[in-house]
C-alpha cells in the first residue's frame, strides 16, 4: 500500500469540491483532490451541463417551426439524436478536462479512486493503480447527492433516472415522468419539443411545488398549451412490461388508469451521499435527513473536517456548492470567511425559463409581512417583441413599510441570466427606487425589471397601473 501525507484532502470533485481544491491550491495549501468517477460531479457530467445542452438543442429544433413568421422557410427539419448526444458528450469532455488542468496548474494534486475514511485523520483511496493510505490535517467532504429511487420502480432498460434520460440515443415516441419538480419538467420539455408524447405524474396538487403561485399558474398553462398530459395529486402504483415499453398504473382521485409509454423516468428528488465511505468512523454528525451538519464556516462538529454542497443541506444547487467550497478553502487557509449570503438564486430551465431569488409572495405573506408587488409582462417590452419571444413576466416583491425588495420572480426568455440583477440588488439591500429609477439600456429585457419596480408603486410607463 502506498502512503501520502497532505495538509488538506478534498473528497469529491463536483462543483463544490473542485472549486475548494482550486482555491486551496491558490492559497498555498497543500491539497489533494480525490475523485472516483466524475470530474465536475453529477452537475457537469450527467446533470446541469448535459441537460442544458439538450434543452438548447430542443429549443432550437422547435424554433425552426416558428420561422415562417419571420419570413424564413425551414420546412421539414430532421434531427439525428445520436449526433446530438455525441456533441453533448464533447461539451462535457472539454469541461471535465479543464477541471483537471485547473487543479494541477494551480499546484493541487489529484488521486483517482474511491475514498473511504479509516479515522478522522485518514482515509484509503482504492483505484485502478491500487490502494493509497492518505493522512491529512484537514478534509473537505464534498460527496454530493444521488437521485432518489423508488424501490417498486427499479432502474433498468425502460425505467430511467435523470442520468438515463439524458443518455437516450433516440427520441422516444412516449415518456412518462414520475415527479413534476424542476428536473422532471426540464427533461419533459426536452423530449416534448423533439416530438415525444410526455405525461407528468405528480403527487402534489401542482407542478413545481413550492414555487411562487404565479409561476405555477403560468407553467400549468404552458404545459397544457404544449400538449403535455399532467396528472396532479396522482400516485404511481406499479407497472407491467410490454414488448415495446411498459404500462404504468396510476391512481388519481380514487380511480386507477393505465398509461402506456416507451420509457418511464423517475424524478422524485435527490438524497445526500453521506453513507458508504466510512463517515461514521470520523465522529461527524448527520441530521435526521442524512445531511452533514455544518456551521457558517462549513465546519462539522469535528473541527478539522468540513462539508460543502448537496451533502451539507439545502439548497442542493451547484452554485451554492461552489460558494461553500470557497468559504471552506479560505477558512482552512487561515482567513476569515463565513456564509453571509442573504439569498441563493434558483433557475428552472424549462420553456419558458423560471428564475427566483429571495422571498416569493406566498412566503412573505406566510411570515406575516405586509407587502407590495409589481408585475410587468414581457409582451409589453420592445426587445421581447423584436426577438419574437414575449412569454412571461417579471415580478418584484417588496416590504410595504420600507419598500425594500424582498424577492424577484422572472418567467421568460433568459430568466436565468436576468435574475442576476435581482440577486445583486437584494444582497445589497436595494429598494424599489434602486431598480425603478436606475437607467436601464434600451432595448433590453432588463427594462422589464425597471418597469416591475415602478409598477409596484403605481408608476409604470408601458403598462396601465
Amino acid at each position: 500500500m502506498q502512503e501520502m501525507n497532505v495538509n488538506t484532502v478534498v473528497l469529491g470533485a463536483g462543483p463544490g469540491g473542485y472549486v475548494a481544491a482550486i482555491r486551496l491550491a491558490q492559497l498555498g495549501v497543500e491539497t489533494l483532490l480525490v475523485e472516483k468517477e466524475y470530474y465536475g460531479g453529477v452537475c457537469l457530467n450527467v446533470g446541469c451541463i448535459p441537460s442544458k445542452a439538450l434543452i438548447h438543442v430542443a429549443k432550437s429544433f422547435e424554433g425552426l417551426s416558428h420561422l415562417d413568421t419571420l419570413g424564413i422557410s425551414a420546412s421539414n427539419p430532421q434531427i439525428d439524436f445520436a449526433k446530438t448526444q455525441a456533441w453533448k458528450s464533447g461539451v462535457v469532455n472539454q469541461l471535465t478536462s479543464g477541471i483537471k488542468t485547473l487543479v494541477t496548474k494551480n499546484g493541487g494534486k489529484i488521486l483517482e479512486g474511491t475514498g473511504t475514511f479509516t479515522g478522522s485523520h485518514s482515509l484509503e483511496v482504492s483505484g485502478s493503480a491500487g490502494t493509497t493510505k492518505v493522512t491529512f490535517k484537514n478534509c473537505v467532504i464534498a460527496t454530493g447527492s444521488s437521485p432518489i429511487h423508488i424501490p417498486s420502480f427499479p432502474i433498468g432498460p425502460r425505467i430511467l433516472d435523470s442520468t438515463g434520460a439524458l443518455n437516450l440515443q433516440k427520441v422516444p415516441k412516449s415518456m412518462v415522468i414520475i415527479g413534476g419538480g424542476y428536473i422532471g419538467l426540464e427533461l419533459g420539455f426536452v423530449y416534448r419539443k423533439l416530438g415525444a408524447q410526455v405525461t407528468v405524474v405528480e403527487m402534489m396538487d401542482t407542478v413545481l411545488p413550492g414555487f411562487d403561485s404565479d409561476v405555477v399558474k403560468h407553467m400549468t398553462r404552458k404545459l397544457k398549451k404544449d400538449k403535455f398530459t399532467v396528472l396532479t395529486q396522482a400516485k404511481a402504483l406499479g407497472y407491467k412490461e410490454t414488448q415495446n415499453g411498459l404500462v404504468l398504473q396510476v391512481e388519481q382521485a380514487g380511480k386507477t388508469q393505465d398509461l402506456e409509454c416507451e420509457y418511464l423516468v423517475v424524478s422524485v428528488g435527490r438524497r445526500p451521499n453521506a453513507k458508504g465511505f466510512g463517515l461514521e468512523r470520523t465522529g461527524v454528525q448527520v441530521d435526521e435527513r442524512g445531511f452533514i451538519k455544518v456551521d457558517k464556516h462549513m465546519r462539522t462538529n469535528v473541527g478539522h473536517l468540513y462539508a460543502i454542497g448537496d451533502v451539507a443541506g439545502q439548497p442542493m444547487l451547484a452554485h451554492h456548492a461552489s460558494y461553500q467550497g470557497e468559504i471552506a478553502a479560505e477558512v482552512i487557509a487561515g482567513h476569515h470567511a463565513e456564509d453571509h449570503a442573504k439569498v441563493c438564486p434558483a433557475v428552472v430551465f424549462t420553456d419558458p425559463e423560471v428564475a427566483v431569488v429571495g422571498m416569493s409572495e406566498d412566503e412573505a405573506k406566510a411570515k406575516g409581512l405586509e407587502i407590495m408587488t409589481g408585475q410587468f409582462p414581457f409582451v409589453a417590452l420592445g426587445k421581447a417583441k423584436a426577438q419574437n419571444d414575449t412569454e412571461g413576466f417579471v415580478k418584484i416583491i417588496a416590504n410595504k413599510a420600507t419598500e425594500e425588495v424582498l424577492g424577484m420572480v422572472i418567467v421568460g426568455h433568459n430568466a436565468g441570466d436576468l435574475i442576476g440583477e435581482g440577486l445583486i440588488g437584494i444582497e445589497m439591500g436595494a429598494f424599489l427606487d434602486d431598480f425603478g429609477t436606475t437607467i436601464h439600456p434600451h432595448p433590453t429585457l432588463t427594462e422589464a425589471i425597471m418597469e416591475a419596480a415602478k409598477k409596484a408603486k403605481g408608476q409604470a410607463i408601458h403598462v396601465l397601473n
